[in-house]
Order: C-alpha cells, then structure tokens, then sequence
C-alpha cells in the first residue's frame, strides 16, 4: 500500500519525519533485548508463540495488534512481571547484556532495577511527590538527604514535571492531575536509572493534550534510554516509535509476530496482508 493510499484511509496518522529504517537501527545501534523463539502460557493456555526479535537501544519499539493477542503480555516477559502470577510458563531465551534474564541466577528484583514499568494507570503511592520519587533510590540503600534531593531534582526535571511541582514536593502525588501522576510515575522510573523503560498503554486513560507531553517526553528519554510502548493508538505509534511490531492471535487465540520493521515501513508500505487490514482499519 502507498503511504498516500493510506493516508486517505486514515488521514490522522502522520509518520514522524526522522524514522530510522530498522536496518539501519541494527547497523548503528546496539541491542538491548535479543528474544529467540519466546512462547507463553497461562497455565494450560498458551497466549505468545515463538517470538523472535532485536529491541535497540536508545530507540522507541511499538508493540501493536488487536486486544488479546498477547502484546502486554510479551512487555511483562522483558521485566519478569509474569512471575507474579501462579502458573506461567515461559519458553525461549530473552537476554540483556548478554545474560538470560530467566536464568536461575538472576534477581527479578535487579532484574526490574534495569528494566522499569510504567503502567496504562497511572499508580502514584500515597506519599508525597518528593517521597514518591526517592522510593526506589531509597530501597537501592541512598539514605544522604541531599543526594535524595538530587534524584528527586534530576528525575523530575527529566519527567518534564519539576517546573509543576518544584514548590509543591511535599503534597501528596495523588493530588496531581492525571497526565502529571502519569509523569511523576516516569519520574520514579528514572530515580534508579534503568536501561529500559517498558511503557503498557501509558496515555490510554489521559486526555490529548497530557497524551502529547508523554509522547514528547518519550521522544526525549529515548536519547538516554530503550523504550518499548505497547499502545493500541496507530496514530501514536506512527509519531513516536523508530520501530514497530504487529501481533496477532489467529483462531486458536495464541499470539504471534506477524511483522516487525521500522514504523515509516510497516506504515507505509506493510509486507504482511494482515498488517495492512489491521493499520487501515479494516479489522482490530
């Protein structure tokens, strides 16, 4: 399909300028992630199937494809989330710096210190906006208060949130509107420095105008962090994203990896029949 076909198909989507083609992210990027034949399973039900795929670093993936086909499911896989649910089962080999990161001698705990969450809701503890941010510095055993008030400086501005609440640190985080929780939430991310921010749906629940400060936030941290987004909005990933991944689950329900190529690509000019029914509307 050309990218003016598709344009007239769906005229809200505007492929963001400065997408790097996925060969060249490979060429002068190095990998953050190395998945190699990842499957699932809920108990007996099986949800991803034999995912194979490179996540690069300082760059934006989007995982996208209808609801159930396993999408936020394989974010969770990068961070071990899973684990807390009884039952699951993985398969297939997921490395980070060159360690499988379901190895027996890795700490899901550090493991998470590397790789951060942030969730479709936005989920402030209930403490202070200071106290919220120095939580995981706090648990990573920084006790001097000027070097907490560094991080919580640091990460704030970071967030593109200091400039709010710089006189406001000691009100409660859940007091904060909906887009600013959602940032403070990254704040608290950024506090313990990960390499890998794992974003599920994180404008879903937030208005336009906090969706374009996140996404103007993303396109920022991506200059210092790997960021893999799972979003069901195609105009989203068509502006933020250097990369982009369809999933589908067919009849069986059993979530798969259609296609995976640079986000001008998949939008332009998607290889896969059902990438381009699913990008142009006409399912999912």
């Amino acid at each position: 399909m050309s990218q003016p076909e598709l344009q007239r198909q769906n005229p809200a989507i505007s492929i963001a300028p400065a997408m790097s083609p996925l060969r060249e992210l490979s060429a002068t990027r190095e990998v953050a992630l190395h998945l190699t034949d990842v499957s699932f399973w809920y108990g007996a039900k099986q949800a991803v199937e034999g995912v194979t795929m490179d996540i690069y670093a300082n760059s934006i993936t989007a995982l996208i494809g209808p609801s159930g086909c396993g999408k936020s499911t394989l974010l969770r896989c990068f961070n071990r989330m899973n684990d807390l649910i009884p039952g699951t089962r993985i398969e297939g080999e997921i490395t980070l710096d060159g360690v499988n990161i379901y190895a027996k001698s890795v700490d899901p705990v550090q493991l998470r210190r590397h790789v951060g969450m942030v969730f479709q809701k936005p989920n402030p503890f209930p403490m202070s906006i200071r106290e919220n941010v120095a939580f995981g510095p706090k648990r990573q055993g920084v006790r001097n208060r000027g070097e907490l008030n560094e991080i919580v400086e640091r990460s704030l501005i970071d967030a593109a949130l200091w400039d709010e609440v710089k006189d406001k640190l000691d009100q409660p985080g859940t007091a904060l509107s909906g887009g600013q929780q959602q940032r403070l939430c990254i704040a608290r991310v950024l506090a313990v420095q990960p390499q890998i921010i794992l974003m599920d749906e994180p404008c879903s629940a937030l208005d336009p105008i906090a969706t374009l400060k996140i996404e103007d936030l993303m396109r920022s941290l991506a200059k210092q962090y790997t960021i893999v987004v799972v979003t069901h909005n195609m105009q989203q990933a068509a502006r933020v994203s250097d990369g982009t991944a369809f999933m589908l689950a067919a009849e069986d329900r059993v979530g798969r990896l259609i296609e995976y190529r640079s986000t001008q690509d998949i939008f332009t000019n998607p290889q896969d029949k059902r990438t381009e029914d699913y990008i142009s509307g006409r399912f999912g």
